[in-house]
Order: C-alpha cells, then sequence, then structure tokens
C-alpha cells in the first residue's frame, strides 16, 4: 500500500517537473528580469527636479514598458554621469518605484536612435539600451519641459 503512496507523489512531482504551471514560471522569470513592467500607482517620474503630471507619466510609464531590449553593457559603477554628453545636455528622465522593500532607480537617457537606461537596484548599477519609439517621440516633444 505505501508503494502505492509513493509511487503517486514521484509521478506527482515528476508531472511538476516537467510541466510546471505557468503562473510559477511567470513569478521566476519576473525575478529575473531586467526592465519590469510598472504599474502608475507606484511610480514617480521627474524631469528635470519637476514632477510629471498624471497624463505625462501615463504616457511615459506606457512607452517604457512597451520598449523592446536592445543591448546590456557595462560600466564604472557610480559613473552614471558620463551619460551627460556635454555638448547635448541630455537631461535624464528618473523613474522611482519600489520592488517589495527594496527602492529601483531608473535613470533614462533619451536619444534619436535609442534610450540609455541605468537601473540601481540594491545598490547594483546595471546599465542597458532600449528603443522605444514612443518614448522617442515622447521625449522629443516635451524636450523643452
Amino acid at each position: 500500500m505505501t508503494w502505492y503512496v509513493m509511487a503517486i507523489i514521484l509521478a506527482g512531482i515528476l508531472k511538476f517537473a516537467t510541466n510546471p504551471p505557468s503562473a510559477f514560471v511567470a513569478w521566476i522569470l519576473s525575478k529575473f528580469e531586467l526592465q519590469p513592467k510598472l504599474s502608475a500607482n507606484d511610480v514617480h517620474v521627474t524631469y528635470n527636479g519637476k514632477l510629471l503630471a498624471e497624463r505625462e507619466k501615463l504616457e511615459f510609464i506606457d512607452g517604457f514598458n512597451k520598449a523592446t531590449f536592445l543591448n546590456k553593457y557595462f560600466m564604472i559603477t557610480g559613473s552614471e554621469e558620463a551619460f551627460l554628453n556635454p555638448k547635448t545636455h541630455i537631461i535624464p528622465f528618473i523613474i522611482q518605484t519600489k520592488s517589495g522593500k527594496n527602492d529601483i532607480k531608473f535613470t533614462v537617457y533619451c536619444y534619436k536612435e535609442h534610450i540609455d537606461v541605468v537601473k540601481l537596484y540594491k545598490k547594483k548599477v546595471t546599465p542597458y539600451r532600449v528603443s522605444s519609439s514612443t518614448l522617442q517621440i515622447y521625449s522629443i516633444q516635451n524636450s523643452d519641459y
């Protein structure tokens, strides 16, 4: 009788290991994603030291969420200012949000060809590049903000 129970338990474990539920897989993948999907409720977006209005914030967050990841690159920790080009004086958008107990800060530099993002999470700096036509058009329209 006990080997029937063990066989059923083993079959359940094998079934779960070979075909885990999609909710579990989504949860595991969300722990390792570089650019999470942001909700506008718990996000603050600033540009040039000023908070964006609610409608502008929603448009910016929507463009950020729809951005296509291009590549990740490396830089010296603490050199976020290296993205500031003295010739163009690009002012970054700053997105601040929380993930559990931890704060996440995204510094977004918009250019015509691409968008550079510097993510600061748990004292770890991760720069990467994305492409979002919505976000690039939005930043060009509001460059005099």
